[in-house]
């Protein structure tokens, strides 16, 4: 990232990711972007939008890891998706809505690096071999307290692969961080 994103701009996307989904949810349009943002979210940035329900279960969790438009853009499609297209769960319903808590990822470029580079808890991964790829977010690691064998392991498994698949040279691993920005505690 070019430069940190502000506590003040991690408010506006939180807002702008609750309202985008309740607004769609309710209505099946998109939100209006906001006029008015800081130049830092006008930025070109990936994102992800997790939701969670009022017991801290995931209820969905979607993002682009290289921007497509502006961080505003994309916090309001990732949302979107992550409240209807997240392909583990059914669309969030309109009576849910209030319950949901917000957290957005805002993700800085990938790099490609060596296992032994990975540092859980400060990195999110990324993991491509042929046609399979799967990443986790930096917190994750952290939530579940894994080391870093865990962490590979299990974002080989999210992306479809053995959990062993890290080790072989013909697939590539990036690192990457992420700033995120959550509501409540």
């Amino acid at each position: 990232m070019t430069d940190a994103l502000t506590a003040s701009d991690g408010k506006q996307l939180l807002k702008l990711a609750r309202a985008s989904l309740e607004h769609f949810v309710r209505t099946g349009q998109r939100l209006a972007l906001p006029a008015d943002v800081s130049p830092a979210l006008e930025e070109g940035l990936g994102a992800f939008v997790t939701l969670t329900t009022p017991d801290g279960s995931l209820r969905g969790c979607i993002g682009n890891m290289v921007a497509h438009g502006p961080l505003v853009e994309t916090v309001r499609e990732m949302a979107i998706a992550a409240g209807t297209h997240d392909p583990r769960f059914p669309p969030v319903s309109e009576d849910e809505l209030s319950g949901l808590r917000y957290e957005v990822s805002v993700i800085s470029p990938m790099v490609e690096s060596r296992a032994d580079q990975v540092v859980p808890g400060r990195h999110g991964l990324y993991i491509r071999k042929g046609r399979f790829s799967g990443t986790l977010l930096p917190q994750v690691a952290s939530e579940h307290g894994w080391d870093r064998v865990t962490f590979l392991q299990q974002t080989c498994v999210k992306a479809g692969l053995k959990p062993l698949a890290w080790q072989d040279p013909d697939t590539t691993i990036y690192t990457y961080t992420a700033q995120v920005f959550s509501e409540g505690p």
